[in-house]
């Protein structure tokens, strides 16, 4: 794995309070408690048609994205960004849910497909294609048939897989300061095996 450093980190999900403790919205989750750790705050930008902020990770500037297009339309909010700021998407990392991952597993990944969601998919077209940013993947179960994914990610998990979600969720916080650094190799080591 290369070991570019972070320069934005993306939080995925869909906007409005009936969306906040969704599945679907496991990406936002853990930025918004990211921005906390480190004392930042988010605030709507409509030129990147999200809500944008940054903090200061060891040193490091890091700037956050939560697009608020809706998922299906978050290409639109990054692709944005990063030209505005010319950020190369290899020091990009996007957090969001996936239903391949039990809940209480969650990993980081570089490059790879969309794997069936619809906010990557859209972010890699957006990106003309370009797959090489880094993923945080957050387990969040999987229904048992596809026609009951829409619905599924679109519910609220129940306060068990809540807690244990949140709880991956302040995992991959701690490694977080490793990732931004280009650390990778450690940071993975680090969350895989909490």
């Amino acid at each position: 794995m290369a070991d570019s450093g972070l320069n934005l980190i993306v939080g995925l999900g869909n906007p409005g309070p009936k969306h906040d403790s969704n599945r679907h919205n496991a990406g936002v989750i853990f930025l918004h408690h990211l921005c906390k750790a480190y004392g930042g705050s988010l605030r709507g930008e409509a030129k990147f048609f999200g809500e944008y902020g940054s903090i200061n990770i060891d040193g490091q500037d890091v700037k956050l994205l939560f697009p608020t297009t809706w998922m299906n339309h978050s290409g639109k909010s990054v692709a944005a960004l990063c030209r505005f700021y010319k950020i190369d998407p290899a020091t990009m990392l996007v957090a969001y849910d996936e239903i391949d991952f039990e809940v209480g597993v969650t990993r980081f990944k570089q490059g790879g497909g969309h794997g069936g969601h619809n906010g990557m998919r859209d972010i890699i077209n957006a990106l003309g294609g370009n797959r090489d940013f880094y993923r945080l993947r957050i387990g969040v179960g999987h229904p048992g048939h596809k026609s009951m994914v829409a619905n599924y990610v679109l519910s609220d998990p129940s306060r068990a897989e809540a807690d244990i979600i949140m709880e991956d969720i302040h995992n991959a916080i701690r490694v977080i300061p490793k990732a931004v650094k280009g650390n990778w190799g450690e940071a993975m080591r680090q969350l895989h095996t909490e």
